[in-house]
């Protein structure tokens, strides 16, 4: 069960922002004026490039940055999160 998850929290944003892009690419278009940096977040930060293409048209302001923050807290968890549970598999390794 723990490895569907896993593997949801990593192909799922992508798969996502990839229909997405194809579905609406006036949004994407608007939000981004070349495909550079689309291309990085979908590799880097795929859930902070969805709430970045979902709230950046209309600007980002107020309540929109705890959006992005929230979106990279979970980036960095989904990427981060197992390197602290699988530290006890490395012999040598001492806290």
């Amino acid at each position: 069960m723990c490895c569907v998850i896993t593997l949801l929290l990593l192909i799922g944003p992508r798969a996502a922002a990839l229909v997405w892009a194809l579905l609406d690419p006036q949004r994407w278009q608007v939000t981004f004026d070349n495909a550079v940096l689309p291309c990085l977040g979908i590799i880097f930060l795929p859930w902070t490039l969805l709430a970045y293409v979902l709230v950046a048209p209309g600007g980002v302001d107020g309540l929109d940055w705890v959006w992005l923050v929230i979106a990279f807290l979970i980036d960095m968890g989904s990427t981060s999160g197992g390197a602290v549970k699988n530290r006890d598999r490395i012999r040598r390794y001492r806290a």
